[in-house]
């Protein structure tokens, strides 16, 4: 059992000290930084070994395309190896890749309910990442598995790609409050 130290305020009846967590990794985006960083490297490659016949026009422009496509696929496909969830007694957050970014914040108050998908794919979605399709809502999808499902009251769906989604559920489910029959909106307390 936890006891509360004297600095923390004392919980009420309805509030959740638990915090779940989970997290969802696609090693395969290794495989895709591993060819950004090749692109980079042989873009440095035609800069430093200059010895082309052309001109320096498409020289520049070899190196400028092969620099930036590379930084593109690196830092694009590093931002989404893995994603990490958290659903606290007030919010689902959701961080991307190792600094965090892009980062989604939804308070619970605005959830109407969760659902647990067993297949969320890339493909359904149009790739991995942050994606948004207008018949299907908002996504992070890391790689091809379980995921989590939510519905917002003002009628926007996000779904996030997570290992045991059914816990996360369950979690959130947990602690979303009565509604009165208008969707989107709290009972009247």
């Amino acid at each position: 059992m936890r006891h509360p130290s004297k600095d923390e305020p004392p919980r009420t009846a309805g509030q959740h000290a638990e915090v779940w967590t989970g997290r969802a990794t696609n090693r395969l985006q290794w495989a895709l930084a591993a060819v950004g960083a090749a692109c980079m490297a042989l873009g440095i490659q035609l800069a430093v070994d200059s010895a082309w016949t052309p001109g320096p026009v498409p020289l520049l422009m070899s190196v400028i395309g092969c620099v930036a496509a590379g930084l593109l696929m690196l830092f694009g496909t590093l931002a989404f190896v893995h994603v990490a969830v958290r659903v606290d007694a007030e919010a689902l957050e959701v961080r991307c890749g190792h600094i965090g970014l892009p980062r989604c914040r939804i308070p619970l108050e605005q959830v109407i309910g969760a659902e647990f998908a067993p297949r969320v794919t890339p493909r359904q979605w149009g790739g991995w990442g942050y994606r948004w399709r207008p018949e299907q809502g908002t996504a992070v999808v890391v790689r091809r598995g379980e995921g989590l499902v939510l519905r917002l009251g003002d009628g926007r769906v996000f779904t996030v790609t997570v290992d045991d989604a059914e816990a996360a559920v369950r979690v959130i489910r947990g602690r979303l409050r009565p509604r009165d029959g208008h969707p989107g909106r709290p009972s009247p307390a």
